[in-house]
């Protein structure tokens, strides 16, 4: 039953920005560092010496958690926004399909569409390094992990976000709430580490990435459960 609605929300998001939102936001970051890399790359290239890749994909990474927050924010109020702009969500509601599968769908298709932005930044990542002229000894651990572990560390705020979108039809809200957590996540690297805003960044006191990962995944799903039992309980409008 999930699958047949998760096509069905695939069908529904065509007609909106999302795809839109998914490329724009890694083409974005890239090519702010190509621009940065233009004009200073003599000095850049210079300083990092031998360090090259480890500098580019260094830079990359904190423009990435605030893409990635800030695409988490829009992504989620679009998903969601679909049945409050259309009034569906009583009639989704009287299909034969339980609650349960209608919330995992969009949680699913949420998770997708950011796993497939970080997709985008890894490739743009690798090609930008090698029209720079960066050589081929890609640090290939580090470039997945600049990549894909900012998502896994974030999945409590998509929850969250997702969470709030359904169950709140003015958009404004979530969407504040959101970009108030992406503020509050540029500044959180002096924040205690149980802050789930300071997981992205993947910074911690034992300065061992995997920790903010597996916090992100753990509490993610604890969040996911708490929205999913939320949803199945209350009344949406």
């Amino acid at each position: 039953m999930i699958g047949k609605l998760l096509s069905s929300d695939f069908v529904k998001i065509r007609h909106t920005w999302i795809w839109l939102l998914i490329v724009l936001g890694p083409f974005g970051v890239i090519s702010l560092q190509a621009l940065n890399y233009s004009l200073r790359y003599d000095y850049l290239v210079s300083k990092l010496k031998d360090q090259v890749w480890f500098g580019l994909l260094s830079d990359i990474k904190l423009l990435a958690v605030l893409a990635l927050l800030f695409g988490i924010t829009l992504v989620t109020s679009l998903i969601a926004s679909i049945e409050h702009r259309q009034s569906s969500w009583k009639q989704l509601l009287a299909l034969p399909v339980s609650r349960f599968s209608i919330f995992t769908s969009k949680y699913i298709l949420s998770l997708f569409m950011m796993f497939t932005a970080s997709l985008l930044l890894a490739i743009g990542s690798v090609l930008l390094g090698l029209l720079l002229g960066f050589g081929t000894n890609i640090p290939w651990s580090l470039l997945l992990m600049n990549s894909f572990y900012p998502f896994l560390a974030a999945m409590p705020i998509l929850a969250l976000q997702l969470w709030l979108s359904t169950v709140i039809s003015n958009q404004a809200i979530p969407l504040t709430c959101g970009i108030l957590g992406t503020i509050v996540s540029v500044y959180s690297i002096r924040m205690p580490d149980w802050m789930p805003y300071k997981w992205p960044l993947l910074v911690n006191e034992a300065n061992i990435p995997e920790y903010s990962v597996i916090a992100g995944i753990l509490i993610g799903f604890v969040v996911f459960l708490f929205s999913l039992v939320h949803f199945i309980r209350r009344d949406v409008d």
